[in-house]
C-alpha cells in the first residue's frame, strides 16, 4: 500500500478515537446512572453549566435534564443554540478580559440556585483559560505571566493548573462553593491520572457532602476505539504500556523506536501529553508537531512505516494543525526541500515545517478533549 493509503488509514484511526471520546454520548450514558438519576430527580430545579473544549457536545448530552444553563465555550470554535442555554465565548489558551467576564457571569449563575437545587457541571480540558479570575492582589497580566514563564520551562499540566489554582478566586473548588445547591460534576479528562480536581482546574470540586463527581470519558476510550478500527482494517494492533509524557520530541524518538519493530499488518497506538521547553527564537508549531518531527528523524529510510501524532481537540499549540503525518521519507524530503529537521525543533518552527512538506493535519476544532494520540501503521 503507498503514503496515501497509509495516511488515509491514519485517519480512519483518528476519527474513530474522537468518536470513542464523544463528549455528548459520554455525557448522556453517565445521565442514565441510577445514583445521578436519583440526585437531578430529587431535586427543586435542576441547572447545567458546561465549559470548556467540550462544552457544546457535553451540555447537548444533557439536552432534556434541566430548566436552564450556562455554556462557556472557546472563541473561534462552533456555535450553537439550545432553548434555555445561554452561550459565552472567552479565550483560550491564554485568558483575557473575556475570561474574567465568563468567571464573574459563572459566579452570578451559581449563586442563582438554592440549596434544594442540583447544578449540573459539566467540565472539561481549556477550562483554566476560559474562567479566569484572579484572586485579590493578583492582576490578571501577573497571573498570565506566571503561568507563561512555568509552560515554556517545560512544566506539565498538572504542575501548571497546581499554578492556576494558587493565583484564581474561582479555581480549586472555589466556583462550586458560591452555591448552596448540590453539585453533580460530570469531567472528561485531559490529564494524567484522569483526577477530576485537576481538569479544568476543578472549579466545581468542593468535596462538599451530597455533591457527585464523576470523570465519564478519557484517553484510553479514544484508543479503544481507535484499536478496534485498526482490527476492523485487518491490522494487529498493540497498545504502548506507558503513557505518553516527557519532552515531545524525545517521546517521539521513543514512540518510533518502538513503532521500527513492527512488522507488515501491524500498528501502534499510544495516549497522553508531552511537553515542549520553549527557547528563544521561537516559532509557531505544538508538541504533536515535534513529536512527529522527532519520530521521523528516528524513522528516516524505513519503508512502509507511516506515523501520526495529533490532538484530539483539533488544535496543536499555535500550529494551524492538530498535528501532523510522518515516514521513513518525511527527511528525506525536507532536505531535499532545503528544510532542516534539527534546525525547525531548535527554533520550534514545525508548522512551517510540516506546512512546507503537505504533512500537517488540519481537522479544525473538534469539539473533543482527552489529550493526544499517536499512531503507527506498518503496511
Amino acid at each position: 500500500m503507498n503514503g496515501g493509503g497509509g495516511r488515509r488509514l491514519l485517519r480512519q484511526l483518528y476519527r474513530a478515537a474522537l468518536s470513542g471520546a464523544d463528549p455528548r454520548n459520554r455525557v448522556e450514558t453517565a445521565l442514565g446512572e441510577a445514583k445521578v438519576e436519583l440526585i437531578l430527580g430529587l431535586a427543586q430545579e435542576v441547572g447545567a453549566f458546561a465549559v470548556g473544549k467540550a462544552a457544546s457536545g457535553m451540555i447537548r448530552g444533557a439536552r432534556g435534564r434541566f430548566s436552564r444553563g450556562l455554556a462557556i465555550l472557546p472563541k473561534g470554535g462552533p456555535v450553537f443554540s439550545l432553548p434555555g442555554v445561554e452561550v459565552l465565548s472567552s479565550a483560550h489558551p491564554e485568558p483575557d478580559r473575556s475570561s474574567v467576564a465568563a468567571a464573574r457571569r459563572a459566579l452570578e449563575f451559581f449563586s442563582s440556585f438554592g440549596p434544594e437545587d442540583v447544578i449540573l457541571c459539566l467540565v472539561s480540558g481549556g477550562t483554566s483559560s476560559l474562567l479566569a479570575l484572579p484572586r485579590r492582589g493578583v492582576t490578571l497580566s501577573q497571573k498570565r505571566r506566571a503561568v507563561a514563564r512555568l509552560a515554556s520551562s517545560g512544566a506539565s499540566i498538572l504542575e501548571l493548573n497546581r499554578l492556576r489554582t494558587r493565583l484564581s478566586a474561582i479555581k480549586g473548588g472555589r466556583l462550586g462553593a458560591s452555591t448552596p445547591a448540590k453539585l453533580v460534576t460530570l469531567v472528561l479528562s485531559d490529564v494524567p491520572g484522569d483526577r477530576a480536581a485537576v481538569v479544568g482546574s476543578g472549579p466545581t470540586i468542593r468535596a462538599r457532602r451530597g455533591d457527585l463527581v464523576r470523570i465519564i470519558g478519557v484517553n484510553a476510550d479514544g484508543l479503544a476505539a481507535a484499536e478496534a478500527e485498526a482490527r476492523r482494517q485487518g491490522l494487529s494492533v498493540t497498545r504502548a504500556r506507558s503513557r505518553m509524557s516527557g519532552e515531545a520530541r524525545e517521546a517521539g524518538k521513543r514512540f518510533a523506536r518502538r513503532a521500527i519493530r513492527l512488522h507488515p499488518g501491524q500498528a501502534l497506538v499510544a495516549g497522553g501529553e508531552t511537553t515542549v521547553t520553549l527557547s528563544r527564537p521561537r516559532g509557531r508549531g505544538g508538541r504533536n508537531l515535534e513529536f512527529a518531527l522527532g519520530a521521523a528523524l528516528e524513522i528516516e529510510d524505513e519503508t512502509g512505516l507511516y506515523l501520526l501524532a495529533a490532538g484530539s481537540d483539533g488544535r496543536d499549540g499555535t500550529s494551524r494543525g492538530a498535528g501532523a503525518f510522518a515516514d521513513g521519507r518525511t527527511v528525506e524530503r525536507a532536505r531535499r526541500g532545503r528544510l532542516d529537521p534539527d534546525r525547525a525543533l531548535d527554533r520550534h518552527t514545525t508548522d512551517a515545517f510540516f506546512g512546507r512538506l503537505g504533512d500537517l493535519f488540519v481537522t479544525g476544532p473538534t469539539g473533543v478533549n482527552v489529550a493526544d494520540w499517536a499512531f503507527a501503521l506498518r503496511l
